[in-house]
């Protein structure tokens, strides 16, 4: 049996890190004697994530440039020269014949020197609108897998491959009804249930939007659960209420999934990929503070399809309750909708990619 040595470099956030973990853990299912080590950038929340999984990882010292000016900038040509070293001594010793980058502030100087070394590597780029790291890495890399179609407009045609978003295998868990989901929230099973989800630490204007539409959402029939994030759980737990379910995080995404009937939700690529395989009803509220304002370009993607609806933060007051009226009222857009996700899904694409990966060998 072929022996793989297999680095992947990918985090910062959930969004880089769960594809990673997903290809990771595909490609050890089916090649048991493979060696994986992931290399993330210290102090990040792959640091933590990662050896949950049950993955080895080396941290390197290193971090994104800031786009305001500030202090912080002075590093980073030290910090990327420091990271190329210390990738260097990582490859060197533990000689891998595979290297896949996923994004984040570890993957560029790890794919470079990389590529220098003249390994195989491979790219997965999640977002409709790739950052600047995964555009210089492209010119080098062997193949770059992706999830929105028009990618050559940043890639080179040549080297393309949609395979689309992995995802994290429970996501896939189609055996959980709506009833037992409901009930493992306990909420009536019953009623229609609005899952809105803002992120790990939480979004701030989501938050604020609901707990100014508690009525509104009541007025509908609608029972809530409400992801808020970690650093607003403070903020918003009094508004939990019989019909209104408020937790920090849910780990057990695959209930919520089952148990939503409209989700709410920010527009990552890994969470829409997710989010296309579940395929339920949703209106996204992209971030406008992310690189290159990507979210809206990932949601924009998918109302293109008619697959979601999109409101804008600076459209929430003044649209909001119109919107989402429709989305709850009207089946024929819902419908169109769920047709439309799974169309869009992509459930084997930790597969697809591991299959590329092979192939480079």
């Amino acid at each position: 049996m072929k022996h793989y040595r297999l680095i992947v470099s990918g985090g910062g956030t959930g969004g880089h890190i769960y594809p990673a973990l997903a290809i990771a853990t595909v490609f050890k299912q089916q090649f048991i004697n493979t060696e994986i080590l992931f290399v993330g950038a210290k102090g990040k929340m792959e640091m933590e994530k990662v050896p949950k999984a049950g993955f080895e990882i080396k941290g390197i010292w290193i971090s994104g440039f800031q786009r305001s000016i500030t202090i912080k900038n002075l590093l980073f040509p030290l910090k990327v020269l420091v990271s190329l070293i210390h990738s260097y001594f990582i490859i060197k010793k533990f000689k891998p014949n595979l290297v896949v980058g996923t994004g984040g502030f570890a993957s560029g100087p790890l794919l470079k020197m990389a590529q220098w070394l003249k390994l195989p590597t491979l790219i997965q780029e999640q977002n409709s609108y790739p950052g600047i790291t995964n555009r210089i890495l492209s010119k080098k890399a062997d193949k770059i897998c992706v999830a929105y179609e028009g990618m050559e407009r940043y890639f080179p045609k040549i080297k393309i491959r949609n395979t689309g978003n992995p995802i994290r295998p429970e996501m896939l868990d189609q055996t959980i009804t709506p009833s037992v989901a409901k009930l493992f929230f306990g909420l009536d099973t019953d009623k229609q249930t609005l899952v809105v989800i803002g992120g790990s630490l939480g979004a701030r204007s989501i938050n604020r939007l609901i707990a100014n539409q508690i009525h509104f959402f009541k007025k509908h029939s609608l029972q809530v659960i409400w992801q808020c994030g970690t650093l607003y759980y403070e903020k918003y737990k009094d508004f939990a209420q019989e019909d209104v379910i408020i937790r920090p995080f849910i780990y057990e995404m695959e209930q919520l999934y089952a148990a939503s009937d409209i989700i709410i939700s920010r527009a990552g690529a890994g969470s829409l990929s997710e989010l296309s395989c579940v395929g339920k009803p949703m209106l996204l509220i992209p971030s406008p503070n992310v690189t290159a304002n990507h979210q809206f370009h990932n949601a924009q993607a998918l109302v293109k399809k008619n697959a979601a609806l999109m409101l804008e933060e600076k459209e929430l007051d003044s649209k909001f309750q119109d919107v989402f009226s429709s989305l709850v009222i009207d089946n024929s857009i819902r419908e169109k909708m769920q047709n439309q996700l799974k169309g869009l899904a992509k459930p084997n694409a930790s597969q697809a990619v591991v299959n590329e990966l092979i192939e480079l060998v």
